[in-house]
């Protein structure tokens, strides 16, 4: 288990980590989210003690890392997949990890084996791909069998049966009641990746909790409903007291209803549907709705003739570029 309590990072005049107070628990995949510069990183590192924090606390099981004997038995991590001697190779990078954590060798074996690099295990870390170097590093956080995981962008560079893998890997570590926190920008993958989620912007927390909430709060659902009798279908709704929007395309929406008492209604009086169906937003649509205001880097787009176009709606984050660029 992770625990952050007050948790604050200052560098001169930036804020980047802001008073967090939330727990990573085990037995589920715990995505970490925010826009780019929302102090994701900052907060991961000052986990592992890379960073100190200005105030506030962090604990693993109970303790700061510095006071964890073999901490790579106690928690693995990739945050930076690049952070290995070029001039190493696989199983020696992870051989010099081991020895100083009291790990066997044997475990070596093990881990190249599940992340599929024992093809390459002597072969050096500086002609690996962006794809074998995150493996590698998936490896190295794998290496202590740790009850803790944790993961920076680990489908980086993996092709679409890489990240079918890494996404199993995750779901299965978490089953088996260890404490999985996994940050990302795809939001796709972690629809379908994650259990709990914690969201911040800015250095402040702005949710923490399941999946399904964090959608249902910040998205509109609605019911989709389409009838080659339409206007019978809509005098039969108003009747029942549903209110309808009326779209393009000759279809209606029901806010926030269900499917089912729709569908029977319509069968009472004997009306043909075409479609009845439950719609709600994706991840990454609630994800933007709550994160507008806290997003600090937006891109511009040049439109034909020199100008510039107007700027990326709020929410828009996939670009790291400089403020007002």
């Amino acid at each position: 288990m992770i625990e952050l309590e007050g948790l604050t990072k200052r560098y001169d005049e930036k804020l980047a980590v802001n008073n967090l107070t939330f727990t990573v628990r085990p037995g589920v995949v715990t995505g970490f989210l925010g826009p780019n510069g929302a102090g994701k990183s900052t907060t991961m590192r000052m986990v592992l003690g890379l960073d100190h924090p200005t105030s506030g606390d962090v604990r693993i099981d109970g303790k700061r890392y510095d006071q964890i004997e073999d901490p790579l038995r106690y928690i693995g991590a990739l945050l930076d997949a690049k952070a290995v001697h070029g001039g190493r190779s696989a199983f020696n990078h992870l051989l010099c990890l081991a020895q100083s954590n009291g790990i066997p060798a044997a475990r070596v074996h093990e881990v190249l084996d599940t992340v599929g690099l024992t093809g390459v295990a002597r072969k050096k870390a500086k002609g690996f791909s962006l794809g074998m170097g995150q493996r590698l590093g998936i490896a190295a956080a794998l290496l202590g069998d740790p009850r803790i995981l944790m993961f920076d962008e680990p489908v980086n560079g993996l092709d679409p049966e890489g990240i079918h893998w890494i996404r199993t890997l995750m779901k299965s570590l978490a089953a088996q009641g260890r404490t999985v926190f996994v940050s990302s920008h795809l939001m796709s993958e972690m629809a379908l990746t994650a259990d709990h989620l914690v969201v911040i912007g800015q250095g402040r927390l702005l949710a923490d909790t399941s999946m399904a909430d964090f959608i249902a709060k910040n998205s509109r659902s609605y019911v989709r409903v389409r009838s080659p009798q339409r206007k019978r279908l809509l005098d039969v709704l108003h009747e029942a007291g549903i209110t309808v929007v009326e779209t393009g395309g000759g279809a209606l929406e029901v806010d926030g209803g269900k499917a089912e008492p729709i569908g029977e209604l319509a069968a009472r009086h004997q009306i043909v549907l075409h479609e009845l169906s439950l719609q709600q937003a994706s991840l990454e649509e609630a994800f933007m709705r709550l994160t507008a205001q806290s997003v600090e880097y937006h891109a511009h787009s040049e439109a034909p003739g020199g100008t510039w176009a107007q700027p990326v709606p709020r929410g828009e984050w996939g670009a790291d570029w400089k403020k007002g660029a």
